[in-house]
């Protein structure tokens, strides 16, 4: 009897568990349009002479500096592939005032919170889908953000469109996710962003091919605009910077709670955890504990480093969410450290002064991936694949830690002393890294017009050699200097 009142519990919890509820809904709109378009009542199609409508289905307009770069470099590869006058972009952005002043001349549409329906009708308007996000399929942060970007690109696939997933990180999925993924996915392209991804989604049946990432090519302000913000934050002009990128590595995932979502609008309650809508952050006294022991070991390490070299610190928060952090972590030092944080600064300002650092601890994947282009040593704290991903493709395994581990602050300190004492050697081991990101982003371009030419054939591609050369958006000077001499 126990045994069978636990099955319908068990039972009870899928049934009401709005991660698979969403999905569910999301699969309905989806089989929705697949009739829809079976009886000629569909959306949009290309035709030639058209320009190519395409939507970007992401994480934008949160003020996330990593995902916001990456978007834009998209944009300009895109452009740079297909040429402006045989394209139309449109992106989905969470808020338009956030997301004001990026993306140049790319139409950008507001996404819902509750978001099954606003796919169903937006979607069909274009002629492909492309999902952005770095993080695009895994459980550790947001089932609903892997299920938008998820049943985006199975909208397009149920037309028999364009569907892609450009620069793809693949990870754990919980088995509703997985299937979802399996079974919306199984018609679209994913360019990974690294080949444990590959792996993950191999398992799942869905067509992959290799990439990396696409902020390699950003082009930040010019350095001295980043040094004029360090100096009016109290930098001299000449010590040695070091930076810190935390975040709240324990309070992911973040999961819809409609019962929450109406204490905290009526009753007040839940503010801390509240993420946005009906979303919430995981918070107990076990995350609370890990959170602080994790700021303990950040703020042990870079006092004690501060005080024996002499180098002036700050504290960036690469998405606006990091504040609170960043602000937790000031209050464990005995120095000021001023705070850069995303809702102040926009992605050249932030990336210009990243890149004036000497030095760099970061728990955000994308402040390391900005910060090689200006080959700044770095370190990660890492709390999923990314970085572990990232700095074992930079020969570097040994340059990143655990945002549990037992002993974050001892070690971390060591790592710091290590990386300045060879901070050479790690410059030049950067340098000769980044040709070969460029490389593969080259590659996905290449892939990208392939898998648009097999959905479009009469889709008319520029003639161009078949390089990895010919398919990336310009490069900086900085960038074709290390191609030319790592290249």
């Amino acid at each position: 009897m126990k045994q069978f009142l636990k099955s319908i519990i068990r039972q009870g919890k899928k049934a009401l568990d709005p991660d698979r509820a969403l999905q569910a809904t999301v699969s309905g709109f989806i089989d929705a349009n697949a009739y829809r378009h079976a009886v000629g009542d569909g959306g949009e199609f290309w035709e030639p002479g058209k320009a190519l409508k395409l939507i970007l289905a992401g994480y934008v307009g949160v003020r996330n500096t990593g995902a916001d770069v990456r978007v834009e470099e998209m944009i300009r590869q895109f452009r740079a592939l297909l040429g402006d006058d045989q394209v139309e972009l449109s992106i989905m952005t969470v808020d338009k005032k956030l997301s004001s002043g990026y993306f140049r001349t790319v139409r950008q549409v507001t996404l819902p919170a509750v978001f099954p329906k606003f796919l169903y009708d937006e979607c069909p308007k274009h002629h492909g889908v492309i999902a952005c996000e770095g993080s695009m399929f895994k459980s550790k942060f947001a089932n609903a953000l892997s299920a938008m970007m998820a049943g985006a690109l199975g909208m397009a696939s149920s037309e028999g469109k364009l569907s892609v997933g450009y620069g793809a990180e693949a990870g754990h999925m919980n088995p509703s996710l997985r299937e979802y993924v399996r079974k919306h996915c199984a018609d679209s392209l994913i360019i990974c962003r690294n080949e444990p991804s590959k792996d993950v989604l191999g398992k799942l049946d869905v067509r992959t091919s290799s990439g990396t990432d696409t902020a390699w090519t950003f082009e930040p302000a010019p350095l001295s605009v980043g040094q004029q913000l360090l100096k009016d934050k109290g930098w001299d002009g000449e010590k040695p910077v070091v930076a810190v990128c935390p975040i709240n590595p324990f309070w992911w995932p973040v999961k819809p709670d409609v019962a929450k979502a109406f204490a905290h609008k009526f009753m007040g309650q839940f503010e801390y955890e509240h993420y946005k809508s009906i979303y919430f952050h995981h918070n107990n006294n076990e995350v609370k504990e890990k959170y602080n022991k994790y700021l303990d070991g950040l703020a042990f390490a870079l006092e004690r480093f501060v005080k024996e070299k002499d180098y002036f610190p700050i504290l960036v928060g690469m998405e606006q969410i990091d504040r609170r952090s960043a602000e937790a972590l000031s209050t464990r030092l005995s120095f000021e450290a001023p705070l850069f944080i995303s809702n102040e600064y926009d992605m050249y300002q932030l990336v210009s002064v990243i890149r004036n650092c000497s030095l760099m601890a970061s728990s955000r994947y994308h402040a390391i991936v900005t910060s090689m282009p200006g080959l700044v040593p770095s370190i990660g704290v890492t709390m999923d694949e990314r970085i572990r991903n990232l700095m074992n493709d930079r020969g570097h395994p040994d340059f990143f830690l655990e945002v549990d581990d037992e002993n974050l602050g001892e070690r971390l300190l060591g790592l710091f002393h290590k990386v300045h004492g060879n901070a050479d050697q790690v410059r030049e081991d950067i340098a000769r890294t980044i040709p070969a990101q460029l490389k593969l982003m080259g590659q996905m371009g290449i892939d990208f017009l392939d898998e648009l030419c097999r959905v479009y054939p009469e889709f008319p591609r520029i003639d161009r050699p078949r390089t990895w050369d010919q398919h990336l958006p310009p490069l900086n000077a900085s960038l074709e200097k290390l191609v030319e001499k790592f290249g």
